[in-house]
């Protein structure tokens, strides 16, 4: 087993094993086949069940040069600290990653979690990326 360290303190950890859960639980009950905004609206009745803090469809503004740019949303954001995007595709590809750490720079945050719900195996179904 290889022992990674990790740039995250333990609180931060802690919470993004808890959204890895969430999403295992939802995984583990409506398995694969459903259109992603059925597995967005399981993920945040999942989260509210434990009583994790988060925002849904949050808005974010791109900067570019010396502007803002409104306009881009996430999926979810947990507790402040872990940026989630849920997909229902046949697989992961190099952009849905990319998306991920946009955003990360974006917000000036350093983990998140792209969960595919269209996975057979859930280990397959989530990746964490970090910033």
């Amino acid at each position: 087993m290889l022992n990674v360290v990790s740039p995250l303190t333990a609180s931060e950890e802690q919470v993004v094993t808890e959204v890895v859960d969430c999403g295992f639980q939802v995984h583990s009950v409506l398995g694969p086949g459903f259109k992603e905004r059925i597995y967005v609206q399981a993920f945040r009745l999942e989260l509210h069940s434990r009583g994790l803090s988060f925002e849904c469809e949050k808005s974010i503004d791109v900067r570019y040069k010396g502007w803002t740019i409104p306009g881009q949303r996430i999926d979810l954001l947990i507790g402040g600290l872990v940026v989630v995007e849920i997909k229902a595709v046949p697989k992961f590809i190099a952009l849905h990653r990319k998306q991920v750490l946009s955003y990360l720079r974006t917000m000036n945050l350093h983990v998140g979690l792209l969960i595919n719900f269209n996975s057979v195996y859930y280990k397959h179904a989530v990746k964490r990326v970090v910033l």
